[in-house]
């Protein structure tokens, strides 16, 4: 398969249906925690608004400013960020790094619709973008996590 095939075949038509319907999208008007990562590679950028209640994500948005990558992984993150816990977000940001980086196995439920991003695995500087969202989203909950105990 030729270079060019490879990344046709990247930007498969599910990542770009993803892409294009990325749920929560905006900011929130009062979060608990925001956090804006960016790619110095590529320069995509996410920003996530989150609000936090009994140690868990109850309210969540996101400025997405990226790839068609970073934008499906952005989709897939909103559609299941709401009700989850800063250990299950670090936990799912590591293992989707595990995936890309070193070969690991896909995240697990209910972040297991990261597989759709497998195919990236052998496009190094897609990474940083395909992060952002997970990224972001644990920051913006240590950040309301620390407002708490200040």
């Amino acid at each position: 398969m030729s270079g060019e095939q490879d990344l046709i075949n990247l930007y498969s038509g599910r990542i770009l249906a993803l892409a294009a319907s990325i749920p929560l999208i905006g900011r929130l008007d009062s979060p608990d925690g925001s956090s804006r990562r960016r790619s110095p590679l590529c320069g995509s950028t996410v920003t996530v608004d989150v609000a936090i209640a009994d140690d868990r994500i109850t309210d969540f948005r996101q400025d997405v400013k990226a790839c068609a990558l970073g934008q499906a992984a952005a989709a897939i993150v909103a559609r299941n960020v709401i009700g989850r816990t800063l250990p299950e977000i670090v936990t799912a940001r590591d293992q989707l790094a595990a995936m890309l980086k070193h070969a690991g196995p896909v995240p697990d439920a209910p972040f297991d619709g990261l597989e759709v991003l497998l195919p990236a695995r052998d496009y190094k500087n897609r990474h940083a973008s395909i992060m952002l969202a997970l990224e972001a989203t644990a920051e913006a909950f240590e950040q309301a996590r620390n407002a708490d105990c200040a």
